[in-house]
């Protein structure tokens, strides 16, 4: 199993290098070089993620930020990242459920880790290249199949690669990633997932991702019992539309789920997340 997820991440990724690395429209996007000496400006960073996957970017030496995400069934999670250097970020999460609500939280078991060690920077003809460890899922925690909803990433690869056209920037992101969350329904498949950020004169910004969930779609559990908390098999198809209030403050506006890939859904999540940023 091991030998078969390090030749079948070598070759994605490969396919994945080969389809980004093309030339940009303009000189390519470098996240530190692009923050000025003495500012803190969401305008000038690239986003560290879009909706639940992460990007090659991190956030520059002595750089933090502070997130707080609001979902279905009074969700809220917080998470706090910090910049050790120009390539490494680690961060922390924790949260839970009925958070905002008149019921008694149920908080998650574990706080979450994350880790992204950019390993290349953007050239003009190749992509940046991440990698990068997540322990922190979405929506409510199963005690009993040891899981999140929207399962965490665990370890992912990443590349992202930037264009540049008339007064507005995007970026193209592929990726795979092995989740540790597959003790019970034992789904070790390698996932993969891709995406696409486009930021408009500065103050807003969409994002579009597409997560294949190749780890969540069974419809039995190993023993032969109904999977009813697992996914459709139609994978998870993600947007989101940012707004860039102030230098340093950003809200976004959430659509998860969009093919009701959740077999409990009636229709999309619908989500808020708020970012703070400032340095040291």
């Amino acid at each position: 199993m091991k030998v078969r997820f390090v030749c079948l991440s070598a070759v994605i990724l490969s396919v994945g290098l080969c389809a980004l690395a093309r030339p940009a429209a303009a000189q390519p996007q470098e996240p530190v070089q692009r923050v000025p000496h003495g500012s803190t400006s969401l305008y000038e960073l690239p986003p560290r993620w879009l909706v639940d996957i992460p990007t090659a970017g991190t956030l520059p030496r002595g750089y933090w930020d502070v997130v707080i995400r609001l979902s279905p069934y009074g969700a809220a999670t917080g998470y706090i990242d910090i910049g050790l250097s120009n390539r490494f970020q680690l961060g922390l999460s924790y949260g839970g459920i009925d958070i905002i609500s008149a019921s008694s939280p149920d908080w998650n078991p574990d706080m979450g880790i994350n880790i992204k060690f950019r390993v290349v920077d953007e050239l003009e003809y190749f992509p940046a290249v991440a990698l990068g460890f997540a322990s922190q899922g979405s929506g409510p925690y199963n005690d009993d199949l040891k899981r999140y909803t929207f399962k965490s990433r665990g370890f992912y690869g990443i590349v992202s690669r930037s264009f540049y056209f008339y007064q507005w920037t995007a970026g193209g992101h592929f990726g795979v990633n092995y989740t540790l969350e597959n003790d019970v329904d034992d789904e070790s498949d390698v996932n993969f997932f891709a995406g696409f950020d486009a930021t408009f004169k500065y103050n807003l910004a969409f994002f579009a991702e597409w997560d294949a969930a190749l780890n969540d779609d069974a419809s039995a559990l190993p023993g032969g019992e109904p999977y009813t908390f697992a996914g459709r098999g139609r994978g998870y198809l993600s947007m989101a539309v940012k707004w860039l209030f102030t230098d340093n403050l950003q809200l976004e506006f959430i659509a998860k789920d969009l093919t009701l890939n959740r077999r409990e859904s009636d229709t999309f999540s619908r989500e808020v997340r708020i970012t703070y940023i400032d340095r040291f």
